[in-house]
């Protein structure tokens, strides 16, 4: 039966659910990306256009709600905390706001992990989510992706023989809640995909998956064994930090 024949027996309705799934591929995630966008700029807007005086406001003037007029503000506002804080005026008042704040004892422990957070991820003083690492988990012979944020040091790696670090395990469809894990170096397998092709993958469970960025040589080296009673199933599994 040639091709034409086969063509000719796909029914109109096959050809219109082709075409919908074929637009709701091209639809979906930028209807998705949109209303994401419009919630978050929403939620921003309800709480800090109330705080500017009606007087300065221009919705007073304009008699109705300007999208986004509170994300602006919130932007105006970090810009000019940031420019204070480069002069000295402004740098003893942050001193003196963190000096108050670490009195305080439950906002102290929020803030201070909170601003060590935010240090470390905006300047890049680690190696936070640079990596994409597989390894055993929750039983051998099952697999886990997981992200380096880091070498351990500390209490945690003195009492340690082995060389570990630090490994955020994610859940599925949230990536923002999972697991700390200090696993051995000798543990884990390093994945070519990037970090954000990583997190594609665990938010949609698998059904987004990265292509093999290996090259053909590398492709062809086995780097985890069949799992066999108590035998090593990682190969040379010393990943770089």
């Amino acid at each position: 039966m040639s091709n034409t024949e086969i063509k000719l027996k796909v029914s109109p309705l096959t050809r219109v659910r082709g075409y919908f799934l074929a637009g709701l591929l091209v639809v979906a995630p930028v209807g998705i990306t949109l209303w994401l966008s419009w919630l978050v700029l929403s939620f921003i807007d309800a709480r800090v256009t109330p705080l500017i005086p009606d007087v300065y406001s221009p919705n007073t003037y304009v008699h109705f709600a300007i999208p986004g007029l509170g994300v602006l503000v919130l932007l105006i506002f970090i810009i000019i905390v940031g420019a204070l804080t480069r002069v000295l005026l402004g740098r003893w008042i942050v001193r003196g706001g963190e000096h108050l704040l670490s009195r305080m004892p439950i906002v102290r422990s929020i803030y201070g992990a909170t601003k060590q957070i935010v240090e470390t991820v905006l300047a890049n003083q680690s190696d936070a989510f640079r990596q994409v690492v597989l390894f055993e988990y929750p039983r051998r012979g099952s697999w886990a992706i997981g992200f380096v944020t880091g070498k351990t040091i500390g209490e945690v790696q003195s009492i340690t023989a082995d060389d570990v670090v630090n490994v955020f395990l994610p859940t599925t469809p949230n990536p923002t809640s999972g697991y700390l894990l200090f696993l051995p170096r000798s543990d884990l397998v390093e994945l070519s995909m990037t970090v954000e092709e990583g997190i594609k993958m665990i938010i949609s469970g698998g059904i987004v998956t990265p292509r093999d960025k290996r090259s053909p040589e590398e492709k062809e080296k086995v780097k985890i064994l069949k799992a066999q009673s108590d035998k090593p199933t990682i190969i040379n599994g010393d990943i770089k930090i």
